[in-house]
């Protein structure tokens, strides 16, 4: 009797760990496939390069520099609208003081960039 409740906790244990596994995966899918893609542009990539050293060394004048060439990018159609949209928002707000929240949102968005090869 003991073997059998032992192995009825075991499989619900076993489909709980697999449960979560699955609703991880496709929270990191949805994630990554969420983050507008800038393309690929390497002044485009060689820009947001750019702008996350201007965060992180908090220089407006540099920021400055990035926003008008991504601004650019964008009215040449080099950079997709979703992905100069985000780069604006995280301009905007690093312009309100916001460094490191920016820098991190930043981060984030180059993390979920696919490089085309």
């Amino acid at each position: 009797m003991v073997i059998i409740e032992t192995l009825r906790e075991n499989r619900r244990t076993a489909s709980g760990l697999g449960f979560a596994s699955i609703v991880l995966v496709v929270l990191l899918v949805q994630y990554f496939r969420s983050q507008p893609q800038i393309g690929p542009n390497e002044d485009v990539a060689k820009t947001v390069d750019a702008l996350f050293t201007s965060l992180t060394s908090k220089d407006l004048k540099r920021l400055h520099e990035c926003e008008v060439r991504l601004k650019e990018y964008r009215e040449r159609g080099v950079l997709p609208h979703s992905a100069a949209n985000s780069l604006s928002s995280i301009i905007e707000n690093a312009k309100s003081r916001h460094w490191d929240d920016s820098a991190q949102r930043l981060y984030d968005f180059i993390l979920a960039q696919r490089r085309s090869s």
